[in-house]
């Protein structure tokens, strides 16, 4: 299962240089449904509804989300091992909430603090 991150969703909807390879969208996919909000967001602020709103309906429809949970939410207040920005923290809370229910997963993002972070709490990345 893969942990899909918003870096690594917009990338792939907007046409960045940088995104992922087609096989990971043939993967298991989670995120938190902060997902959604960022994504959306982004999509509004940049004026891109219109030209990519659909395309980001089919990208979440792929995704299984998680609920941000009292438990989710208490971890995200808790320090990282890395400085992380609130949302990513948030991300990262929900990446080690399923690690914690035995959840095999590994983290999809651009983000070199979340990726830095996952990595000293024992989370694989995707290459």
């Amino acid at each position: 299962m893969i942990y899909l991150d918003t870096s690594v969703a917009l990338a792939h909807l907007l046409g960045e240089t940088r995104h992922p390879p087609d096989s990971l969208w043939q993967e298991p996919l989670i995120s938190s449904r902060l997902l959604q909000y960022e994504c959306w967001t982004r999509l509004h602020a940049s004026g891109r509804v219109d030209t990519h709103g659909a395309a980001l309906r089919d990208l979440l429809d792929r995704v299984a989300f998680l609920e941000m949970t009292p438990a989710v939410l208490a971890r995200a207040m808790e320090p990282f091992p890395v400085v992380l920005r609130p949302l990513d923290a948030l991300h990262l809370a929900s990446l080690e909430f399923l690690r914690a229910q035995g959840q095999p997963v590994r983290l999809a993002s651009y983000d070199d603090r979340m990726c830095e972070a996952a990595t000293r709490l024992g989370c694989p990345l995707v290459a």
